[in-house]
């Protein structure tokens, strides 16, 4: 019985150790080439997660800006989102907007985040606007 225990305990853990590292939400992160191709379908909503300065100096067309920095990032992420259309979220490097990503999709959003940000959109040469 004492094994049997011991055997229940140690696949508790290893378990819960599997699940315990894992990212934050339940959203899907892409490479430049996935998200362009997702985007294509109007249906997507596109948001900017970097500051305004950042934003205005370059960004994908046709997306919204919200400062996932600023204390209202999930009220107005809310006020200005449908929930029932996917979002597509990015930032410069990947890391604002995975946080982004982790809020959104905790409130219902269905997210798609790309993974390495604005920076590598612009390394791949696609079209920004200004």
């Amino acid at each position: 019985m004492f094994k049997l225990n011991q055997l229940v305990v140690g696949i508790f853990l290893f378990l819960s150790s599997l699940f315990s590292c894992q990212q934050k939400g339940d959203f899907q992160s892409m490479n430049v080439e996935e998200f362009d191709s997702l985007i294509q379908n109007e249906d997507i909503q596109r948001l900017d997660v970097r500051t305004l300065a950042e934003y205005s100096e370059g960004h994908i067309t046709k997306t919204i800006n919200i400062n996932v920095m600023d204390d209202s990032f999930a009220s107005m992420a809310d006020s200005l989102l449908q929930k029932d259309k996917p979002v597509a979220v990015y930032c410069r490097s990947g890391n604002r907007s995975k946080k982004a990503a982790a809020i959104l999709s905790e409130k219902g959003y269905k997210v798609f985040e790309l993974d390495k940000g604005f920076n590598s959109w612009q390394e791949a040469g696609k079209e920004i606007e200004k």
